[in-house]
């Protein structure tokens, strides 16, 4: 039965092109997800964008002697090619700056705020002496009061995950120019979040079978939560749909609010350019189907206490209860896949340290599937991975090129020199059977593991298939066969018919060499639908014209089981589908890369 499955993917921040240790939270781990869901035969919508408000847009740009908006538009299109040559199989990729996402955003916050959970406070606000520019918590950094780490933020401690106010910092500073911020008195809205004190600890106590690191972060989240504000003095972001608030220029939506709405609205905006506006119902409306939130650990408290509170006032749900919002009882997150850091000599990437390898430059030197392999087998699934230039060589030097790659090309080479195509199999030995039998459980048991965001067990034991199929050709030895033809057709097509079968285990991890041995067995048509970058005009603001991504993914030939082998398709000679890096490349890196490894 076709289960409506919601992928939703942390939005990228728009100031700058993404590094590797981006997509290892977000992006591949939610595209391999969706790749394999679609293979079984659920219904996907793949939705995220580009996160474009806030004062870190507005840095970037006054940096380039550009307008906001402007620097959005260089960065979101740099964003979206790279995820595009990345493979990410997104329904809608767009981002917060649409009149769509504004539109929706301020429907949910009328929805908490007639339900009673926006409240208004006189706060203390920090302001860039030099500038006079507002500066946002996110941008001020001090000692922590609470643990003693000097480099928590303003909003929050990294270190303990206490949620903090800027002017409870110890020795507070601008982290964009260094100054110490002066604080002023200024009125904003919060989230009442101690009136969800209840309704959201009951929600989470539900949530016994997520991952051990966002299990044990959100624990404590419930245990001291405090009004937190919703609205920044800035003026580039969503503007607040109320009397008195409407007028003032300097008023907008912070950016962290409008971009967890982001999964929503994109549903819509989805669904209005689908031809059926109601169409994203069946994701959001429809207890049956299943909800998963891909991010990095640092988004964690955004996705399993900020959105589902949003979520419960929108439906009347919090502890005031209320009425359901404009939208109907909207479903919350049932499972939120949060990775660790990628990191490169022990330090966290960072574009201003230099620690930083940019994805356009990864592929184009490498192409996706290595980068796409290397995040989902050794990636920072469940803690910190350092990425090193020589294990990334040792995985796909000795993992696709020797196990995987010269399985195929061997395979097929010798079915097309012997029989110029599949050949007919014969009486099969116990040693067949049990290869084919291996290779048709992989299914059960990979697609388990993928089902359940266990990428790296996923991917070990789709490639234990292929070992298996290599130590079988090993022993069987087909090259020796000249004078047993039968028994030597008989291991061929054996052979072809576990390399179709881990073809097929390995496409979510690995799309675009899927399509490349869907052919080389003789395939034909799509066998991994790649998305498709598009210029599309917005929806609701007239001349705006915005990059999207998206694609036909119900067209995708590749499902998630054993389809016996065609005997008698005609085989080319294989061309290799992994070459070998250069065994130097270990040690020093590529010219362009910021840090090589330490020999």
């Amino acid at each position: 039965m076709s289960t409506p499955v919601l992928t939703a993917v942390a939005w990228p921040y728009a100031n700058g092109p993404r590094h590797i240790g981006h997509v290892s939270g977000f992006g591949v781990p939610s595209d391999v997800f969706s790749r394999y869901q679609r293979m079984a035969g659920n219904q996907v919508l793949m939705v995220s964008g580009t996160d474009e408000h806030g004062t870190p847009i507005q840095v970037q740009a006054e940096k380039e002697g550009l307008t906001p908006q402007q620097a959005a538009d260089k960065y979101t299109r740099q964003i979206t090619e790279d995820l595009r040559g990345l493979g990410l199989s997104y329904d809608l990729f767009t981002r917060t700056s649409t009149g769509n996402h504004a539109e929706v955003t301020q429907q949910i916050f009328l929805a908490l705020h007639r339900n009673g959970y926006v409240i208004p406070k006189t706060t203390t606000g920090a302001i860039s002496p030099s500038t006079g520019r507002t500066l946002p918590d996110r941008y001020i950094e001090g000692t922590c009061p609470i643990c003693g780490y000097d480099g928590a933020r303003g909003d929050q401690c990294d270190n303990c995950g206490n949620q903090l106010d800027a002017a409870e910092l110890r020795n507070p500073r601008s982290r964009i120019n260094g100054e110490k911020p002066e604080f002023v008195e200024t009125e904003h809205l919060f989230l009442d979040l101690p009136a969800f004190t209840e309704s959201l600890g009951s929600w989470l106590s539900t949530k016994t079978d997520w991952r051990p690191n966002v299990l044990n972060f959100t624990k404590n989240l419930v245990d001291d939560m405090r009004p937190r504000p919703i609205t920044r003095d800035l003026d580039w972001g969503v503007r607040i749909p109320l009397d008195g608030w409407r007028e003032q220029p300097l008023k907008r939506f912070y950016v962290w609010f409008d971009a967890v709405i982001g999964y929503f609205s994109a549903s819509v905006e989805w669904a209005r350019r689908s031809g059926d506006p109601d169409a994203w119902r069946q994701w959001w409306n429809n207890p049956d189907a299943r909800s998963h939130y891909f991010m990095g650990k640092d988004n964690i408290t955004f996705h399993a206490q900020l959105w589902p509170t949003f979520l419960l006032g929108h439906n009347g749900e919090g502890d005031r209860g209320g009425e359901i919002g404009p939208y109907g009882r909207l479903n919350l997150p049932d499972e939120i896949v949060s990775s660790e850091f990628l990191t490169m000599s022990g330090s966290k990437f960072s574009t201003s340290r230099g620690t930083v390898i940019y994805v356009h430059d990864f592929l184009r030197e490498f192409g996706p599937d290595t980068l796409r392999y290397f995040i989902s087998v050794a990636g920072p699934e469940t803690q910190d991975t350092d990425f090193t230039w020589d294990e990334f060589v040792r995985r796909t030097n000795f993992e696709l090129a020797n196990e995987w790659g010269n399985l195929v090309n061997r395979s097929i080479s010798m079915a097309h020199k012997n029989n110029g195509g599949v050949p007919t199999p014969h009486t099969p030995t116990q040693a067949d059977e049990d290869l084919k039998a291996q290779a048709r459980a992989a299914f059960d048991t990979v697609g388990g593991h993928l089902g359940r965001s266990r990428f790296r067990q996923a991917a070990q034991e789709a490639m234990r298939v292929v070992s298996a199929a290599n130590k079988y050709l090993s022993d069987q030895q087909p090259w020796k066969l000249k004078d047993d033809p039968d028994r030597r057709d008989t291991v061929l097509h054996t052979a072809l018919q576990v390399v179709s079968d881990a073809n097929t285990l390995l496409t979510p991890f690995l799309p675009h060499a899927a399509q490349k041995v869907h052919e080389a067995l003789g395939g034909t048509g799509l066998w991994a639908a790649q998305p498709e970058l598009r210029e599309v005009a917005d929806l609701d603001v007239p001349d705006r014209v915005n990059p999207i991504l998206t694609g036909d993914y119900a067209a995708e030939q590749a499902r998630w089981k054993s389809v016996p082998v065609e005997a008698g398709r005609p085989l080319a000679k294989p061309k290799p589908l992994f070459p070998k890096l250069d065994a130097e490349l270990a040690e020093t890196g590529p010219e362009w890369a910021p840090i090589r490894s330490e020999s």
